[in-house]
């Protein structure tokens, strides 16, 4: 996080919460000019990735709900938030893909390529 970041949250913001993965909320003192409702942040625990928000927070940050909403799962079958992979080592690769193996399934034969002209 930049010293300006610190700064601008020191000066005119008040923490709200932090959720499980250690990001900080943050909410303006006053509401903004041209705004009309106060302005809400986070500050992220590590890089900077908007799928690092769990669904409780991001519908407090974007003025859903006017308090974060409870991080207790409310059914078994919920799973545990997870940020978005893509990038990563954890990432999703299709059978056929370079970096699975590059190798896919052989055509069966019903497929014809398109020619222009044709």
């Amino acid at each position: 996080m930049s010293l300006m970041m610190r700064l601008t949250t020191a000066l005119s913001g008040r923490k709200i919460g932090t959720d499980r993965f250690g990001n900080t909320y943050h909410e303006s003192r006053k509401d903004f000019l041209g705004y009309g409702r106060k302005r809400r942040w986070v500050l992220y625990a590590g890089a900077p990735e908007a799928t690092k928000v769990p669904p409780e927070w991001h519908a407090w940050l974007h003025h859903t709900a006017n308090a974060p909403l409870p991080e207790a799962k409310a059914h078994p079958w919920m799973v545990e938030h997870r940020p978005n992979p893509t990038g990563t080592a954890l990432a999703w690769h299709p059978a056929g893909h370079d970096y699975s193996g590059g190798r896919r399934q052989v055509t069966t034969g019903d497929y014809e390529a398109w020619t222009p002209g044709s």
